[in-house]
Formats: structure tokens, C-alpha cells, sequence
């Protein structure tokens, strides 16, 4: 039976994080403190039910909540070694939990252990950290809040700030909550309700001081040449750079990225303090460890050709990487962990946009968030003060802190896909649809291309929705069309690094009554739309600089000669020397082609489904209903082709299992003795 108090935090939890003006995604974290059975001796035990680490107030449910016993919470003060060895102190919250399972307790655990209330909240608004990171945010604080909320210096999160706050809130009985210089705020009440009620107040107060109070240019004035590019000329610009600014920020390890041009991002870059507020990066510490310490700003003017912009951020990109090596150097000591990594997390373009980056959609697209808050809080505390961030050794100490690092080396293993980006092309269906299914199961970010537009969108959605899939139409004979999956492709996860020409069709006839249009067309979707695929996929590839893989669903038929489909066993072999030809070509560029020749897919299969299988039955003369059984028993195996067989190969090529493989073709047709590649 779920214990109120549970209930009442996760409802509060789940509000408060729902919208993104109280706290931003995954920060911040609530608690409450209540009466239940000790199993083990059936007397009262007080409890405390917080947040852990990792969770998101939004969706918090029980699972996500750490549950400790407040008695053995409380007696860490007694053993509490001081500051310089606060972080012991989370292993010792272990020792503190109730029961099993739960979430781990974060560092923030000791904030809502020791603090005198049954319920607290700590938060991460806009508004608040604007106060927090003015430079006179102290008597900011004291003129907004009165007596209400007290100010509280910057401190790293810990036990000793825990001690800190029930300290402040012992000697004002008056207050309500904090705020957390530099950080964010930190409100309590004596039941959920109150402290809800308090949380919100600081955040009106503080949101409406800045509207009342504030410049009406907290950014300065308009700089000439970067006001926002119009929409489609934006677009096309930040599709062109998308790739290889995905290049330079994977210069250390893999990226997936995330493109925004919100309206507050573009008044930002085409405002005069933004170079200034640029380089004295974020202050919140759940700001900057997505975002790094500072983003790359590129200082060319928005009608910047593309060209001149490629070479700029090359040579800021050089510059970032020696000024982020300098930063380590000068605050790391012999216990710091090894640099993690010297390229940007976020890159902002005048006049387009930003480009933020992380291990997987998700974090690249959160860390845009992060520096859009970021953004919301310069613009605060600049409206109605002077922006003033904590100071960069302590940023340091909060990204390489020994309790980060060991949360990162608890991260499970990447599959084998990830930080991948995939476009498959007649992927709505069939064979095309196996193979964006298992790629997006190995980790892989995949553009699900496809005539149908409503069913490539129904096939995203299935596989997990626009942090891992996204939905296009496109004609593949239509250079235009397949340019714009293209597009679509970098500008929803940054670049590309693996197209599987998949999109196909079939007309079996015998020559005489194969016409001019069954030829062309099926040249045209298979030879001519696997050409301009994978000409414009080889293009971004190359911008990149990252390799790549180009593989073609090519057939049984490109090296088998049958009866009646000269139009289809044609095109089939045009495809599959298209391997061996890009094979050649694209080797230097470090890209990868490769083929796969299946057989006899029936079930699942489009091609079947629109009239194919019902004539190649007539061919063999079987019903079409035990046309894969046919297929099965002519096969040295004796089994039935399934898409998901053509998508077991398609992961298998594009893995670093078969890394130093070029120009290959693997059957996949359960033994077809007259199609063996010699």
C-alpha cells in the first residue's frame, strides 16, 4: 500500500518538473520526511523519501525516490570529518537506506536530511539563478524577499551545505527557503502543500522584480549583420554546417547532435554582450556539466558564406581545444581525473542557431536546454544587475569531481550503434523497417525515409520518437527530395554516419511483355535513387570526417539468372556493382559499402505485398501462400528468409566487428547454391 506522503511528494514532484520555469530537465530534486513500520521490529520509523540521482521531477515515480532512515541520517553529523572530506560522506548514505530497492541518494540527500521541515524543495528556475548569479545578488535577494528567504554564498553541493541551510533556517523561523548563491533556490513548509506554495512564491517574486525592474536590453543593443537569417535560408545553412560542426565537436569521441534556432537563442547571438556573456559561460552546476564550461561562438556575421564559416570554426574550434586544455591545467592535481575531453558541447551560430551535443539525442537535445536556461538566466541577471558566474576553479572542482567521475564509470557500456545516425531508405515496411528496428536497437539514431510519409512517422513513434527516430518522405528518384531527407537527417541528430539503400520495388514479366515503363521505373527507384542517395549521403559524410557506411539491399538476382524479371535482375546487378564502385571511390574518406543479396523474403516483405509474390508463385507454380516455403526448401538450409535475417546483416556490416570490410557482398538467402559469389 503506497504511504500518503509518498503520493503527495510524487504529485508535487510532478508538477513542479513539469514545467520547465521551476527546473530544468533532470535538476534539481524534492523530499519529504514521514512515519512508517519497521518490518523488522513492527514499531514507527521516521523516514526521509528523496529524490535520486539521476531522476527527473517531471516523470518521478516511487522507483525513482532514495528511502533513508532520518535517525541514521541524522547521526552522520556526529562523524561528519568536515568539508575537505565531504564527499566521503555519500558512501555513507548507504548505510542510512531503508529496505531494498530505490533509487541511489544523491549529493543533495544531506540538504533535505538536515534541514528542520517535513518537506523541501530545491530547484533550478531561471528567474532564481538570475538572482543567484547577479553580482550583488545578496542584497538583490534581501530587497526582494525581505526577511523571507535568506542568501546563502556559494558552496559546493554536500553535506556541509546541508548544514549550512538548517543553520539558516534554525536562526529565521521567518524564512521560507533560500537562495543558493550562484546555484539556484532551496524552499521548505510543513506540509507538501506549503512547500509547493513556497517554492512557487520565490519564483513569482523573483520573475516578477525582473519584468518590473528591468532593462529593456538586458543583452545591449542589436549588432549589425547578425539578426536571424529568414527561416528557410536558416535552415539551409545550418543543414550545410550541421556536419561538420558534428566533425569538430567528435574530435575526441562520437557525438549525436541537436539543432535548435529558438527565437531567444537567435536575440542572444544578435545582441552586443554576447561574446562578452558567451565566453564567462554558465554557473549552475547542472548547467555546465552538460554544457562545458563555456560554448564556441562563432564571430562571423549571419550572411557569412558557408565556406567562410567552415574555415572560422575550424580555427575556433583549434583555439577552443587549446583554452579547454589550459582550464585543465591550470586547476588539476595529481588526484583529478584524466581530461575527458577537449571539443564543445554547444556551438552558436549568428543569425542560425545552436548546435548542442552529448552521447545519445537525449543529452545533446538537454544540453541545448541547459544553455537556453543558461541564456534565460544571463538575460535576468543582466536586465536588473551585472552577470556574475562562480568563479572557474570551482567549476572545475564541480566537473571533475571524484563523485562525477564515479557516476560516469557506472554508466552501462554503449551498444554497439551508438552515437550513430542512420537514414534507411523504404524503411515504413518490410525489409527496411527489420533493419531501422535493430539498428535503433544497437543504439543507433535513425531517419525512417520513405514514400509514405504517415507510416515512416508511425514507424519512428513505434521505435521510441525523436530522440531516437524521426520520420521523412521521400522519393529516391527525386534528387530534390532525397537532398531534404538529407537535411532532415543532420538537422535532427547532427550528421550521418550509415544509409542503407533499402527502398525498392518489383514487376515480374517475361521480356516481351516487359515494357519501357517497367524498366525505367525500376531503374529509377533502385539504380538511380541508390545513386543519388548515396551521392548526397557520401557528401555529408565527407564534411564530417567521421568515415562512415553505405550498404545496398541489393538481391540473390544481381548474380542469379532467372526467368521473367529482367527489368528487376538488372537493376539488381547495376546496385550491386554501385558497391564495388563507392567501395573504391569513398575508401580515403574512410567510408565504408558494402551489399547484402537476401532471397525469398516473403513475409513482411512490400515488395510481395503489392502483386510480386502472387507472379512468382504462378512462375513456380505454388499458391502464394507457401511461396517462402518454396523459397525454403530450395535452399541448401532449408529455411525460410525473414526481414529480420536481412537486418541481422545489415548491423553486422556496420559494426566494428567487420571494421576493415569493404566491397563485400553477404548472402543472405539460406543457401542458393547458382547465386554463390565467385
Amino acid at each position: 500500500m503506497t504511504n500518503k506522503t509518498v503520493e503527495d511528494l510524487i504529485s508535487r514532484s510532478n508538477r513542479l518538473g513539469a514545467d520547465k520555469r521551476n527546473t530544468n530537465f533532470a535538476g534539481g530534486n524534492t523530499s519529504a520526511k514521514g512515519i512508517e513500520k519497521d518490518p523488522v521490529t513492527g514499531e514507527d520509523v521516521e523516514l526521509l523519501w528523496v529524490k535520486g540521482s539521476g531522476g527527473d521531477l517531471g516523470t518521478l515515480k516511487a522507483g525513482n525516490l532514495a528511502v533513508l532512515r532520518l535517525d541514521r541520517l541524522q547521526a552522520l553529523k556526529g562523524v561528519y570529518p568536515g568539508v575537505e572530506r565531504e564527499d566521503e560522506m555519500v558512501a555513507a548514505f548507504d548505510y542510512c537506506l531503508h529496505g531494498k530497492g530505490g533509487a541511489a541518494p544523491s549529493i543533495d540527500t544531506a540538504m533535505h536530511a538536515l534541514v528542520d521541515a517535513a518537506h523541501v524543495d530545491h530547484l533550478h528556475p531561471d528567474s532564481g539563478i538570475a538572482i543567484a548569479t547577479a553580482v550583488d545578488g545578496e542584497a538583490l535577494t534581501k530587497q526582494i524577499f525581505g526577511e523571507k528567504v535568506v542568501w546563502v554564498p556559494w558552496r559546493r553541493p554536500g553535506f556541509q551545505l546541508g548544514l549550512d541551510i538548517a543553520a539558516i533556517k534554525e536562526a529565521n523561523p521567518q524564512a521560507v527557503g533560500t537562495i543558493l548563491g550562484g546555484h539556484g533556490i532551496t524552499a521548505w513548509g510543513d506540509t507538501s502543500e506549503e512547500a509547493e506554495k513556497n517554492s512557487l512564491w520565490i519564483i513569482d517574486e523573483a520573475e516578477k522584480f525582473i519584468a518590473d525592474n528591468g532593462k529593456a536590453e538586458p543583452f545591449g543593443a542589436k549588432l549589425p549583420g547578425c539578426a536571424a537569417l529568414p527561416e528557410a535560408e536558416r535552415r539551409a545553412k545550418a543543414a550545410a554546417l550541421a556536419p561538420v560542426v558534428r566533425g569538430l565537436a567528435s574530435a575526441d569521441k562520437p557525438q549525436v547532435g541537436h539543432f535548435t534556432d529558438d527565437p531567444r537563442v537567435l536575440e542572444f547571438l544578435e545582441s552586443a554582450e554576447h561574446p562578452r556573456l558567451g565566453a564567462l559561460g554558465t554557473s549552475c552546476p547542472d548547467h555546465f556539466l552538460r554544457t562545458k564550461v563555456k560554448p564556441l561562438v562563432l564571430d562571423l556575421p549571419a550572411d557569412a558564406s558557408v565556406e567562410e564559416s567552415v574555415k572560422r570554426l575550424q580555427e575556433l574550434h583549434a583555439e577552443y581545444r587549446e583554452d579547454y586544455q589550459a582550464y585543465y591545467d591550470r586547476h588539476a592535481d595529481a588526484g583529478s581525473p584524466a581530461l575527458r575531453g577537449a571539443d564543445p558541447a554547444i556551438v552558436l551560430v549568428p543569425g542560425v542557431g545552436m548546435f548542442s551535443y552529448g552521447k545519445d539525442k537525449q543529452t545533446a537535445r538537454v544540453a541545448g536546454e541547459f544553455y537556453l536556461n543558461a541564456i534565460n538566466v544571463m538575460r535576468g541577471a543582466e536586465a536588473i544587475s551585472t552577470y556574475a558566474p562562480i568563479e572557474e576553479s570551482e567549476k572545475f572542482r564541480i566537473e571533475y569531481w571524484a563523485l562525477e567521475e564515479a557516476k560516469l564509470a557506472r554508466m552501462p557500456k554503449p551498444k554497439s550503434h551508438a552515437t550513430r545516425i542512420a537514414l534507411v531508405t523504404g524503411a515504413a515496411s518490410g525489409i527496411g523497417k527489420a533493419i531501422a528496428t535493430r539498428l535503433a536497437a544497437e543504439g543507433a539514431c535513425v531517419v525512417i525515409a520513405d514514400l509514405n510519409l504517415e507510416n515512416a512517422e508511425k514507424v519512428a513513434e513505434e521505435l521510441g520518437g525523436p530522440d531516437v527516430a524521426v520520420g521523412v518522405q521521400a522519393d529516391v528518384t527525386d534528387e530534390a527530395q532525397v537532398a531534404a531527407a538529407i537535411d532532415a537527417a543532420v538537422l535532427a541528430f547532427g550528421g550521418l554516419d550509415l544509409v542503407v539503400n533499402n527502398a525498392g520495388l518489383s514487376i515480374s514479366k517475361p521480356l516481351l511483355e516487359t515494357t519501357e515503363k517497367d524498366w525505367d521505373l525500376q531503374h529509377n527507384v533502385m539504380a538511380k535513387g541508390s545513386f543519388l542517395v548515396a551521392k548526397a549521403a557520401a557528401k555529408a559524410m565527407i564534411a564530417q570526417g567521421l568515415g562512415g557506411d553505405i550498404i545496398y539491399i541489393s538481391s540473390k538476382n544481381s548474380v542469379f539468372a532467372g526467368p521473367n524479371n529482367i527489368a528487376y535482375s538488372a537493376t539488381k546487378a547495376d546496385q550491386a556493382h554501385q558497391v564495388r564502385l563507392l567501395a573504391a571511390e569513398l575508401g580515403e574518406h574512410g567510408i565504408r559499402v558494402n551489399g547484402i543479396n537476401p532471397d525469398g523474403v516473403v513475409r513482411g516483405s512490400g515488395i510481395f505485398a503489392g502483386g510480386w509474390g502472387a507472379k512468382r508463385a504462378a512462375v513456380y507454380g505454388v499458391d502464394e501462400e507457401k511461396l517462402g516455403e518454396y523459397y525454403a526448401q530450395r535452399t541448401l538450409l532449408k529455411r525460410e528468409v525473414l526481414p529480420e535475417h536481412v537486418a541481422n546483416a545489415a548491423a553486422v556490416l556496420t559494426s566494428n566487428e567487420l571494421s576493415h570490410t569493404t566491397g563485400l557482398h553477404i548472402p543472405v538467402d539460406a543457401g542458393v547454391a547458382a547465386a554463390f559469389l565467385r
